[in-house]
């Protein structure tokens, strides 16, 4: 892109000039960036939510094989885009190269992954009860059911990631795939990326001869784009990335419409890491050393950072925190992602290092600069931990707090007064993990991921993976936001009784000309029917 009109993409056409206006900001440097971006307007909102409106009968009916066709030239877009797309992203998030690179391959990765679901067609769950005219006392209809878009879906980006949760990220990535136009709120602490991104999907809409109300992405600011968008009647579905303040502001919304709506909403996450004695004995330094990296990872802005560490007061234990905070001390200070993310994580720090019944085990040496955050290792005995419900709250940065526990049934409770989470872990020797088959119950009752000798940053994207738990880490926790299932939060599942073979979808036509695997009359089989 050779320069940056700051305005919204609205289909094939940009954005008014009227609303507020701001501009991006270095944190690295603590100034500003040039280019001046324009808030979307209300007839904006109105004008891209009705060209989505009018995309969704033609995306309902387009094949997989289309949708995995433009979902991969989008990837190779990105890919050729790629010098771009880092360099504005590490001005705008303070993010390093390598991770920048990392995140726009993860980006490309999650595509082609959908991209691979569209062509096997076997995601759309089809199923077939076949009528029987005969049975007594009442002849059995012909039932034919599969997963079917939703409609308009709004996309609001993430803050710590411009790339894998951000305007071609993985909400954007499962909706299309799902055959729904999206409607993506860009974060307006990275607007010059969204600009690059948005622009190569408009493209690869053009390309593919979609209908112009496939995509589009308004920028804002502020509040009152997003609420606006997220109360438009047309809208079916709204992906969030953020705070848990965010997140239960657009819950709120969907509900009091007219037409309640769904919000999948990734927000608040503390993942615990249990740590037992025999591993800590075992292997205390290599798990000290895994795990300082994993909290300290990216300046601790991971929504699977962990941030709560329990273990029972043992010597074994009490050599292990002395070498995590060694580690924390000697990890150097690093640059938050905004202002306003740096400020909130000094302010809540300083607010437990001074509350009395809290110990601070580590404090490296910062430099004094602005936007810094220093990675700090806190702890606080179980009895005041389970006394203090702002102790429970998440701190979004390079922070972890250790629980001590007198032992493992006061572990327990701690467990037991936990919010829901992303991530749980726990660390221990074979028997250890084997035995304790109430405690992996607990955690498996906690997060949507349960992690053994392992850590939790770090979510790969699979078939398998689970990136969502219980409230308030999702706000359904039914559902993941990454891998190929997160496809199935932008579905609905439709029956078609009694119809003719040539009026039914694809999908569900006798002669299975997909070649799918189906259930048939409760039996899975990719023969045609006869």
């Amino acid at each position: 892109m050779s320069a940056f009109t700051g305005l919204s993409y609205l289909g094939f056409s940009r954005g008014r000039v009227g609303g507020r206006t701001w501009k991006a900001f270095d944190s690295s440097l603590w100034n500003d960036i040039p280019e001046v971006f324009h808030s979307a307007t209300a007839a904006d909102v109105a004008t891209a939510m009705k060209l989505a409106a009018q995309a969704t009968p033609v995306l309902a009916a387009l094949s997989g094989k289309a949708k995995a066709a433009f979902l991969r030239d989008l990837a190779t877009r990105i890919e050729a885009a790629t010098p771009a797309l880092a360099a504005r992203a590490q001005q705008e998030t303070s993010l390093p190269e390598a991770r920048c690179l990392g995140e726009i391959g993860r980006t490309m990765g999650q595509l082609r992954l959908f991209a691979d679901l569209l062509e096997k067609g076997d995601w759309t769950d089809a199923r077939l009860e076949l009528a029987n005219p005969d049975r007594k006392p009442l002849p059995k209809p012909d039932h034919r059911s599969m997963c079917r878009p939703l409609g308009p879906v709004a996309v609001f980006c993430a803050s710590n990631f411009p790339f894998a949760y951000s305007v071609a990220g993985g909400d954007t990535a499962s909706a299309l795939a799902a055959g729904n136009p999206v409607v993506v709120m860009a974060h307006h602490a990275h607007p010059g990326t969204a600009e690059i991104m948005g622009g190569l999907i408009v493209d690869a809409v053009r390309a593919a001869g979609l209908p112009e109300g496939t995509f589009s992405m308004l920028m804002g600011d502020g509040k009152d784009v997003g609420q606006l968008l997220a109360q438009h009647p047309a809208l079916r579905a709204i992906g969030f990335t953020g705070s848990r303040t965010g997140g239960r502001a657009l819950m709120d919304i969907a509900a009091e419409r007219e037409v309640p709506i769904p919000v999948y909403a990734e927000m608040s996450s503390l993942n615990p890491v249990v740590l037992l004695e025999g591993a800590l004995a075992a292997r205390g330094e290599t798990i000290a050393t895994g795990l300082a990296a994993s909290c300290t990872l990216g300046v601790g802005q991971f929504c699977t950072q962990p941030g709560l560490l329990l273990m029972v007061k043992t010597p074994a234990a009490e050599a292990f925190v002395g070498q995590l905070a060694a580690h924390f001390r000697n990890a150097p200070e690093g640059v938050m992602l905004t202002p306003a993310i740096q400020k909130a994580y000094v302010t809540v720090l300083a607010a437990r290092e001074t509350r009395g019944g809290i110990q601070s085990f580590s404090h490296g040496k910062g430099s004094g600069k602005p936007g810094r955050a220093l990675p700090t290792l806190l702890a606080v005995g179980a009895k005041t931990f389970l006394s203090d419900r702002k102790l429970q709250a998440e701190l979004f940065g390079p922070s972890s707090l250790i629980v001590w526990c007198d032992d493992l049934a006061q572990l327990s409770k701690v467990l037991e007064s936990l919010e829901g989470n992303l991530t749980a872990t726990l660390h221990g020797t074979d028997e250890e993990v084997i035995a304790h088959v109430a405690l992996r119950a607990q955690l498996e009752a906690l997060a949507g991921r349960v992690v053994i000798n392992g850590f939790p940053t770090g979510v790969e994207v699979s078939h398998a993976i689970v990136h969502g738990g219980p409230y308030p880490s999702l706000s359904d926790g039914r559902s993941t936001s990454v891998g190929s299932n997160a496809i199935y939060r932008f579905t609905r599942l439709v029956c078609y009784q009694n119809h003719p073979d040539a009026a039914l979808p694809t999908e569900l036509q006798n002669a299975n000309p997909l070649g799918l695997s189906r259930l048939v009359n409760g039996v899975r089989t990719s023969d045609a029917v006869k």
